[in-house]
């Protein structure tokens, strides 16, 4: 992306200064330039983005996303459905389906968009109750959603906000405990949960699931063209045109060496704002930040193939993203283990494949896949053989189609991008003490109490996913709080 580089200098002065340009901080920076706002986005690496990358990570022509690889919240996102981001060049691939879960049948669960559809692969014990558990939520979604990507606050349609809440209140296992018998809805469902990473066993694992099945029904599991990174390019150059500034390979080391601003808003984690801005904080509020949980951490591998993964299950080739792990209880077992500091031999994988529909990615005829597991935080365990096992379980010969293959560890990840603390990509633990407190329990959990200071990262509400709706509500709260606009 071509951007105007500029120099900051300690007398330049702005009414808002976001440190972090991941998708937080890009919404914040825009919703602020929106109204009129002088915007300084301030980035620590070359790039803009954060997680919202991508790269040659293997050989020369493959890219692979650094992190963020498939976008059903991108599109959404109730704040970034009203950008002209396809103006700056932003296209999104749907596959046939969102997802598929290969079982060691040969079979594979497949979940498309039509929820008739879907249900009638799951087995037939289990297609009314699939029926009956998403299909009004899926019709009422875009109702729905601006209520679910908020903090916790007076609903706008809380009689929707409270038929999801009835269902996703609960457990992974509860919920598929109390509607489904076979295998297969079973196995499919905990996939969708995994994402969480947290136990299934703990609330709200069903939460996280039921979300994922409602943007696969409502608006699909697509991804951008051309690599994640177009995402952040499109945000950039939109937040640019409306008079916006972005400074790359700044990192704020001490909140005072950025420029006045009526507004500080930082797209990072407690323990970096602790770091950088202690002796702007009050006592009380350095102890909290000082109890934050960050949660699991990620193992990661990118690969440039000779082929395609060689799945056993034909439905896999109709979707972008696979989840790899067999069934409910083995899922679960995976995901409680890294819970208990415990390394998985069977880790549940999530696997996109993003050149079977976008030939853009890899040089002709080749093929890319991008992959990792959870494991505890900041471990520095070796998951590339345990990963590989669990692809070749469900596509016996993937290995012979392996040309060139990128590891990132916990620490390489946080290396990489600060905010990834101990390999934590989600901003920090999802579990149901941080769901809505994050990163504190706050009436606004935005403010910072200290004059002009604000938190808009995935360390607060809605947390993790590439929505950028924490930025969007940090910053409704800096226009009203600092400049007496209410949006």
């Amino acid at each position: 992306m071509q951007r105007k580089k500029i120099k900051v200098k300690a007398h330049q002065k702005y009414d808002a200064v976001v440190i972090g340009s991941g998708p937080n901080g890009l919404a914040a920076g825009i919703l602020l330039a929106q109204n009129g706002l002088s915007v300084l986005i301030v980035e620590a690496n070359e790039e803009i983005g954060g997680g919202v990358r991508s790269a040659e990570l293997t050989l020369p022509g493959f890219t692979h996303d650094i992190c963020s690889a498939i976008l059903p919240l991108t599109i959404a996102s109730p704040f970034f459905k009203t950008l002209p981001l396809r103006e700056f060049g932003l296209e999104f691939i749907q596959p046939e389906a969102s997802l598929a879960h290969p079982l060691d049948n040969g079979s594979a669960v497949s979940v498309k968009k039509s929820v008739d559809e879907t249900a009638r692969n799951l087995g037939i014990g289990d297609v009314k109750s699939y029926k009956r558990l998403v299909s009004g939520l899926t019709r009422n979604f875009d109702t729905l959603a601006p209520d679910i990507l908020a903090p916790l606050k007076l609903p706008r349609n809380p009689f929707f906000l409270g038929a999801f809440g009835l269902k996703a209140f609960d457990s992974a296992k509860g919920l598929a405990d109390y509607y489904f018998k076979g295998t297969r809805a079973r196995a499919m469902f905990a996939g969708n949960a995994a994402h969480s990473m947290i136990p299934l066993e703990d609330i709200p694992s069903a939460a996280y699931g039921l979300v994922l099945l409602l943007t696969a029904h409502a608006v699909g599991w697509g991804f951008p063209k051309g690599g994640a990174k177009n995402v952040s390019k499109a945000l950039g150059e939109y937040f640019i045109s409306l008079g916006g500034k972005i400074e790359t390979n700044f990192r704020v080391e001490n909140i005072d060496e950025l420029p006045k601003s009526k507004a500080v808003l930082f797209d990072i984690t407690p323990r970096q704002i602790l770091k950088i801005a202690a002796h702007r904080l009050p006592e009380s509020y350095k102890k909290r930040l000082e109890t934050y949980k960050y949660g699991a951490g990620v193992f990661k591998m990118d690969f440039a193939l000779s082929d395609p993964i060689p799945w056993k299950a034909k439905e896999c080739f109709e979707a972008a993203t696979v989840h790899v792990g067999g069934t409910f209880e083995e899922i679960a077992r995976s995901e409680r283990e890294h819970s208990e500091g415990k390394i998985s031999e069977k880790p549940f994988v999530l696997v996109a494949q993003h050149t079977l529909f976008d030939k853009t990615r890899a040089p002709e005829g080749k093929h890319t896949a991008w992959a990792y597991c959870h494991v505890p935080n900041g471990s520095t365990a070796d998951m590339t053989d345990a990963i590989e096992n669990q692809i070749e379980r469900f596509a016996p010969g993937f290995r012979d189609c392996i040309l060139a293959k990128s590891v990132k560890t916990p620490r390489d990840l946080e290396r990489s991008n600060a905010n990834y603390i101990g390999g934590d990509i989600n901003g920090g633990a999802g579990n149901l003490s941080q769901l809505f407190t994050r990163p504190v329990a706050k009436i606004n959990p935005y403010v910072i109490p200290s004059k002009g200071l604000y938190i808009c990262s995935s360390s607060t509400p809605p947390g993790g996913g590439v929505h950028g709706m924490c930025g969007y509500h940090a910053a409704k709260t800096v226009l009203k709080k600092e400049f007496g606009k209410k949006i």
